[in-house]
């Protein structure tokens, strides 16, 4: 099985992997253009030098990404490992996706009414999906 013959859930997993990675990279990326290279060197002992504002967004982007990913691939692995998927944690995990990769643009933008409400939808999804597995 590979990722576009596996469920739905799954599938959303597999690229939620590839958006924090994309994020990843975005996000070190700039905070290296700002910080500079000499800095990136280092043991990063010292306090960082400023970044940009953008870059300052697309930081806290990623880390509120990590701070929810847990609890999606959780949900998504135990709806999957019960058999226990259904429309509903299907709808979840893809509304999970969604939201997330919308997320990013929004949170750089500025955003804030609309960072919020776009947040608010990745967990109704991710939500979605753990009540499929605790039904």
């Amino acid at each position: 099985m590979n990722i576009f013959t596996g469920s739905i859930e799954i599938q959303m997993l597999c690229w939620s992997v590839v958006l924090g990675l994309v994020q990843l990279v975005i996000a070190t990326t700039m905070a290296a253009k700002d910080q500079g290279l000499p800095y990136n060197l280092t043991p990063r002992d010292l306090p960082p030098p400023p970044v940009t504002v953008v870059t300052g967004r697309l930081q806290r982007a990623f880390g509120n990404f990590r701070e929810t990913f847990v609890y999606f691939a959780v949900s998504v692995l135990v709806v999957t490992a019960m058999a226990k998927n259904s429309p509903g944690s299907a709808l979840g995990a893809q509304l999970y996706f969604w939201a997330r990769v919308l997320y990013v643009p929004v949170y750089a933008a500025g955003i804030p009414v609309a960072r919020t409400l776009v947040w608010a939808a990745s967990i109704i999804g991710l939500v979605m999906v753990l009540l499929a597995a605790m039904a």
